[in-house]
């Protein structure tokens, strides 16, 4: 079953980049990146087993042909939460991944220690930035933003401008907009700030304001943002 959930939306991401294809012939030359942002919970006690699996599949994953990119993270101030960033450079190379030994060895192990379900969501591109370098200590944020279907549109519009607006921010090192492949009024936002002073600028920033006063109104959801620090 979760194989053939993968593969429905997989094809429903596909189809939607094939369509934008069709009316811009240039982009058919190029495959669609595809983005993975997955949330997991283990027992308190079991963070350290969970981490030094995670760490395992994250470098075997960045040595696999397509991968662009996969960071591991775990949040702030609970670290037996965890998430995991990946992009790819096309469906197939995700697919080809999802299907790759040490994928499915990494859940089979990790499926003992889990206290909530394995959360895997697929997404493409809203908006992508170039990433800058960083110190290593750089602060993580991931944000659900989920706008009522009605919205949608004007929803995926504001978060569009949130993202090419916040990149300009001091101390902004990625600020990437995806939408989820099955929920196109699903979006995650993936941030990383320099130190926590940038993150703490950016929240009041007169963009940022904005974009929040706006999207409420629209909102399906709590606005879910969360803080994590990167796995070394």
């Amino acid at each position: 079953m979760a194989r053939l959930t993968r593969s429905l939306l997989l094809a429903s991401a596909v189809s939607a980049a094939l369509s934008i294809a069709v009316e811009h012939p240039t982009l058919a030359q190029e495959p669609t990146p595809m983005y993975v942002v997955t949330y997991f919970e283990v027992a308190p006690a079991m963070s350290t087993e969970a981490r030094a699996l995670l760490k395992a599949f994250r470098d075997a994953s960045r040595k696999e042909e397509g991968s662009v990119r996969v960071d591991a993270l775990h949040r702030s101030e609970r670290p037996n939460h965890f998430a995991i960033v990946e992009a790819w450079k096309s469906g197939a190379a995700q697919e080809a991944h999802a299907r790759s030994s040490h994928a499915r060895e990494f859940r089979e192990k990790l499926q003992r220690l889990l206290s909530a379900a394995y959360d895997e969501r697929l997404h493409v591109a809203l908006s992508v930035g170039a990433d800058r370098a960083g110190p290593g200590r750089a602060v993580y944020v991931l944000t659900h933003v989920d706008v009522i279907p009605t919205f949608k549109d004007q929803g995926t519009g504001i978060v569009k401008e949130l993202a090419e607006a916040s990149r300009k921010d001091a101390g902004s090192l990625r600020f990437d907009a995806l939408t989820q492949a099955n929920r196109a009024n699903h979006m995650t936002i993936v941030e990383a700030w320099a130190d926590r002073k940038a993150f703490d600028g950016h929240i009041v920033a007169p963009h940022v304001k904005k974009f929040r006063e706006a999207l409420g109104p629209m909102s399906g959801s709590l606005y879910d943002e969360r803080l994590y620090e990167l796995i070394d």
